[in-house]
């Protein structure tokens, strides 16, 4: 498989090294955690030169006697160098059982600089505090943006590429398919194999189907307002018996699985929180195609799900926003910067353009609003409002 470097998420575990920290790559299966761990490594390799390098892949059979934690610990101490600076890389770090006794019993050495990755499901950012008593440092890892795509097929017509990545997505995993069945038939297996049966080993699920049909139904439901209550209503409609506690939970496996991803609705004028219904979205939106098929696809949804995905991967708090009950696709916060956005698949029809703009007209601060289209032209304004096409948004130089 062709292999690019990820230069926004290798720069920053490169910024953190020799800090006391323990380093945590997360982001969903299939994101390209292991191959960043091994571009790092290279790194040091070639630019430190007195580095003794631990690294341990759990999903080699050569590690496999390192599956409990007191054999990975000494296994580690013992290549230990006191005339090195010593880097421990440790790849699926969940398949180590009691992993984070070891890792604890590491960082307390004060004698390595450490990096691991692991299960979404059994490394949950929420869970890193409990798990490690020593500080950690997350570095989120996504499937790859659009500015990935293109550079990994080498693509010089935006517009072009951004009709392809719209319909492949950014798992780079089913790139090496020519197929388009062959693609989604990979993405489908990393969902249903991965992703979920992660869960279901995590939490110990008994009723796999249900989980299956509240999955079906986030994908189905991308940007729409959602809640527990109303896939509770839905699912009981057709015979499931559950009460929305359990559909809540079952929804938060799923979002620390990173499989989804929850953005809370933000009252601009009233400056508060809406916690009755939330906006999902996938972690890709090739995972829609791949188990729910590409026929009457809303391709105006899809491309809210890989704006708001975006959002998050530059670093942004992303919130779906309401001004005077009109709804705005995402307020996005960054320490002192905001942006208000819409989103919109074609704005050709000035009625649709009059909707889309409105919002964003009705927002008195002077913070920059900007609408994303199909425009297929360069970026222009409407009465403050920055008017840009997709690919040149998702493609910033």
């Amino acid at each position: 498989m062709k292999l690019i470097e990820r230069k926004t998420y290798l720069d920053k575990m490169i910024s953190v090294i020799g800090t006391p920290d323990i380093k945590v790559i997360t982001g969903v299966r299939r994101s390209g955690k292991s191959k960043l761990l091994e571009a790092f490594r290279s790194y040091i390799n070639d630019n430190i030169e007195n580095a003794n390098i631990i690294h341990i892949n759990f999903n080699l059979p050569d590690f496999d006697d390192l599956t409990e934690y007191r054999h990975l610990y000494d296994y580690i101490n013992i290549a230990f160098r006191d005339d090195a600076e010593n880097f421990v890389l440790i790849d699926e770090i969940q398949m180590c059982h009691g992993f984070e006794k070891a890792i604890n019993g590491l960082h307390a050495s004060e004698k390595f600089d450490i990096y691991i990755t692991g299960s979404n499901a059994f490394l949950l950012s929420s869970d890193l505090a409990t798990l490690f008593t020593g500080r950690t440092f997350e570095i989120k890892v996504y499937p790859f943006s659009f500015d990935e795509y293109v550079k990994y097929f080498g693509y010089t017509d935006l517009y072009a590429a951004f009709d392809q990545y719209v319909n492949e997505g950014g798992m780079a995993g089913s790139y090496v398919y020519k197929d388009s069945e062959a693609k989604y038939d990979y993405i489908a297996e990393v969902f249903n194999t991965l992703i979920i049966r992660d869960i279901r080993q995590k939490y110990g699920i008994r009723n796999p189907a249900l989980m299956d049909r509240i999955a079906d139904f986030l994908m189905d439901n991308i940007s729409n307002l959602t809640s527990a209550r109303t896939i509770s209503d839905t699912l009981n409609s057709h015979n499931d018996k559950i009460n929305h506690k359990t559909v809540g939970a079952y929804m938060q496996y799923l979002c620390n699985a990173f499989a989804f991803y929850k953005l809370r609705r933000y009252d601009i004028r009233g400056r508060k929180y809406l916690s009755t219904t939330e906006k999902y979205y996938l972690s890709d939106h090739s995972f829609h195609y791949a188990k729910l098929g590409t026929k009457n696809a809303d391709y105006g949804r899809m491309l809210e799900n890989i704006v708001a995905i975006e959002l998050l991967r530059r670093g942004y708090e992303a919130y779906a926003s309401v001004l005077y009950k009109k709804e705005i696709d995402f307020v996005a916060i960054k320490r002192s910067e905001k942006l208000y956005i819409q989103v919109s698949d074609n704005i050709t029809d000035d009625k649709t353009f009059q909707r889309e703009v409105s919002p964003l007209l009705s927002i008195k601060d002077a913070y920059p609003k900007i609408l994303i289209a199909r425009t297929r032209h360069e970026a222009y304004q409407y009465e403050g409002i920055k008017i840009i096409d997709f690919s040149e948004w998702l493609s910033p130089r």
